[in-house]
């Protein structure tokens, strides 16, 4: 059962950066696509940032340009490191690890923007 714990929400001012790290259960991260998604109160969760396992990025056009996800197969770990954060950002993050027959998601952290 693939396991994965996010880290490095909390609160920053808008224009603070934050990088966040999705840890994975076993080698999960180096052999599914990997991604991050948001979701604020009252709304939809979103798509953020994927990587699929051959390192092709993917990002929403809202955070394209200021948001970066990276992974390190070795720490089986997946960052998204955020830039430029806006309180339109502020939102419950959690990360996904998918393949054709697994679907995986963590319980998320909370990311607040003060304006």
């Amino acid at each position: 059962q693939g396991q994965l714990v996010e880290s490095g929400g909390g609160l920053v001012q808008a224009g603070a950066s934050l990088r966040l790290s999705c840890a994975g259960s076993g080698s999960i991260v180096g052999i599914y696509n990997m991604g991050w998604y948001r979701q604020a109160p009252g709304k939809q969760r979103d798509l953020v940032a994927t990587i699929t396992r051959g390192g092709t990025t993917n990002y929403s056009d809202s955070v394209k340009g200021r948001f970066t996800i990276s992974r390190d197969n070795a720490k089986s770990t997946v960052y998204l490191q955020m830039n430029s954060l806006k309180p339109e950002d502020e939102a419950v993050y959690c990360c996904r690890a998918w393949s054709i027959a697994r679907n995986y998601w963590g319980q998320g952290t909370q990311v607040t923007v003060s304006s």
